[in-house]
């Protein structure tokens, strides 16, 4: 049984837009790049629908950062890094170094 193939996104959106070019049919840019014609119909689809977010205003949004999650994650760092400091002084007669 063989496996599904995975495409990068890159792949992905080289093909969309080949197809949205309109030079080559979508079987001869099936058969160019060894995908189904159904699967470049999705990938021309899917580019059209997000293509118009590209020129919102504004551009893109700012990325929320969760305050609290990120004392908690730098709380953890510090508890780790007191363990890595704790244990390497005990191992330091085992490992000579």
């Amino acid at each position: 049984m063989s496996k599904r193939k995975q495409h990068y996104p890159e792949f992905k959106a080289k093909v969309a837009l080949e197809a949205l070019k309109g030079e080559e049919t979508v079987s001869e840019l099936a058969s160019r790049f060894g995908v189904r014609p159904t699967m470049i119909y999705q990938w021309r689809r899917a580019l059209l629908e997000v293509a118009s977010g590209v020129f919102e205003r504004g551009g893109r949004k700012a990325l929320e950062v969760d305050e609290e999650q990120v004392k908690d994650l730098h709380a953890k760092i510090g508890e780790l890094a007191v363990a890595n400091d704790f244990l390497a002084r005990k191992l330091k007669p085992w490992t000579g170094k």
